[in-house]
């Protein structure tokens, strides 16, 4: 059996590079650089991939990072987006299947998003993205997450599929996230309380 070891970072403007180097001349999904639920529609689509790029170069550049990024052996290999909810306002829309439930408010910054992840290829498959989610809630929790919230999906076709990039359920539930929602089959809102309410 396979055993893999990763080293996760967050995602600086020092190793901005890296992060560039893992999506790679188009941007991980088809020149997405990561915007998808951080711009609003139409703004999003009247950006080009330069655009997009550079939204996300800049975000690495704030005090609190845009996510984390896997390595091994000082390659990086995976990517998760993680952040409070207000950073990524296409989350919060009444019309999605992850918008925060009635008594929750997405400006609250004790409640946090886990909501996008990028794995290359031949990492695909081997465990990584539970490297991602363990690494993801423990820079939450650092970062003061009372609340972490994943919106995965229930199957894919295979475990390398490209539409996991919401993640999957199998690897939040072993995380010990529970099911708070499902607006849509399939798509369940799960969350992990780290702390109370105080």
């Amino acid at each position: 059996m396979l055993i893999l070891t990763f080293e996760v970072r967050p995602a600086t403007g020092d190793i901005w590079p890296e992060l560039e180097a893992l999506f790679g001349p188009q941007g991980a999904c088809y020149g997405c650089w990561c915007s998808h639920f951080r711009v609003a529609p139409k703004l999003r689509q009247a950006m080009d991939r330069d655009e997009r790029k550079a939204l996300l170069k800049a975000a690495t550049g704030a005090p609190l990072p845009p996510g984390l990024i896997a390595f091994e052996e000082d390659r990086p290999v995976g990517w998760v987006q993680v952040t409070p909810r207000s950073h990524v306002p296409r989350w919060n829309t009444n019309r999605t299947v992850s918008r925060p439930l009635d008594s929750d408010y997405p400006e609250d910054p004790g409640l946090w998003a886990i909501s996008c992840f990028f794995v290359t290829s031949r990492r695909r498959g081997q465990g990584l993205s539970h490297a991602l989610v363990e690494a993801a809630v423990s820079h939450a929790a650092s970062s003061g997450a009372r609340i972490v919230e994943a919106c995965p999906i229930a199957r894919a076709k295979h475990s390398r599929s490209p539409g996991l990039f919401t993640g999957s359920v199998a690897v939040f539930q072993k995380a010990g996230f529970s099911v708070v929602a499902e607006r849509k089959p399939g798509r369940p809102l799960m969350r992990k309380v780290l702390r109370p309410a105080s």
